[in-house]
């Protein structure tokens, strides 16, 4: 299939994988290093395993809130893509980041470009650049907003674990640094205008860029911004879902074969309730700032940390909350993406035979 070409991996780019899969393994050592194994698979065993498939269903549902916000997107420069080739290309596009992070977006935009006549590449890509960011701008607010509501108890954790350790990197050396790249991006992109039908080259890169440009503002000829704000909310509504179900398989586990200190961490998570389902929901997501595969090591790590750090729950616990959510959101991943797959290539191969 033709765009089974994007993941092709570069021999430039084989150094950046491996960092960051050797990232991804030393994360997960640091993380389970300490944990009792026998506690560990007792712990697992005695959840409540129903409560993990209704994370998982909503895992599914999100994905397709998230496909319909981005057919949304697409609206202006493509209309009438079937919901079933975007949900298929979401899916994909998640199954491809398991293993190569960040370049599931650019498989995603390549089996949307199959189902497309107007939007090219570039354009398709553009809109997929403006819902990431959108998704990030969303995450932050909603980080805000919480500490800003219950500082005492969630604003310390922010400030020490989080905001602390990034906030050294940015000295006035980078910001110089920033600024001189800014300025070579503006010089470059003059140039490529100035200079546009003079060299083909630059007038193959042009067009890229100004395709890019086209998806990345098409929000502002949305028809109806409301039902994209509206998708948003749900999508985020949708993740809560998934880590309140996680809580609730952990405070309904049966403790009487269990050891007395897994015991006492259980009747701690006991007394966690929404709002604390959405901020370990939300200490999840800044894993994804890390750049290590599917968030493999970073989202076991910072989770059970979380549950450390604010509610003094042995970390070892912790690790059993952060790997039934991980993991049960990594098979949710690992089926629909596996199915799209099968769906896509049945298609492709139908299109060919009439073709």
């Amino acid at each position: 299939m033709d765009y089974l070409r994007t993941i092709m991996v570069r021999k430039t780019d084989l150094l950046k994988y491996s960092l960051s899969l050797a990232l991804a393994a030393l994360l997960l050592f640091l993380s389970f290093r300490g944990v009792k194994w026998g506690d560990f698979l007792d712990a697992l065993r005695n959840c409540r395993w129903e409560c993990i498939g209704v994370a998982m269903a909503a895992g599914v549902a999100a994905f397709w809130v998230r496909a319909l916000r981005w057919r949304q997107l697409m609206e202006p420069i493509e209309e009438g893509i079937p919901r079933k080739s975007v949900f298929n290309a979401v899916n994909i596009g998640y199954l491809v980041n398991l293993a190569l992070p960040r370049v599931g977006e650019l498989v995603r935009c390549g089996v949307l470009a199959r189902h497309c006549r107007k939007a090219g590449y570039d354009r398709i890509l553009g809109t997929v650049v403006l819902e990431r960011i959108w998704d990030v701008l969303m995450m932050f607010l909603l980080v805000a907003l919480l500490a800003a509501a219950m500082w005492g108890r969630f604003g310390q954790f922010f400030i020490d674990r989080m905001l602390r350790p990034f906030s050294g990197r940015f000295n006035l050396s980078l910001w110089g640094f920033m600024l001189i790249l800014l300025i070579l991006c503006a010089a470059s992109v003059y140039a490529l205008y100035k200079f546009r039908d003079r060299w083909k080259p630059f007038s193959a890169i042009w067009r890229f860029v100004t395709g890019l440009w086209s998806g990345a503002v098409s929000c502002f000829r949305m028809k109806r911004a409301w039902l994209f704000l509206i998708q948003s909310l749900v999508i985020w509504g949708l993740y809560w879902l998934m880590s309140a179900s996680v809580l609730w398989a952990v405070q309904g586990m049966d403790t009487a074969g269990l050891g007395s200190d897994v015991a006492d961490a259980v009747a701690r998570l006991s007394g966690l309730g929404a709002t604390d389902a959405l901020f370990l929901m939300l200490a999840g997501s800044l894993s994804s700032l890390v750049p290590v595969p599917g968030g493999f090591g970073a989202f076991h790590y910072i989770v059970a940390m979380a549950l450390s750090s604010v509610y003094g729950i042995p970390f070892g616990i912790g690790i059993v909350f952060a790997t039934l959510s991980h993991e049960s959101q990594t098979l949710t991943m690992i089926l629909c993406g596996g199915c799209s797959y099968v769906a896509e290539s049945v298609g492709f191969v139908s299109d060919s035979s009439r073709g």
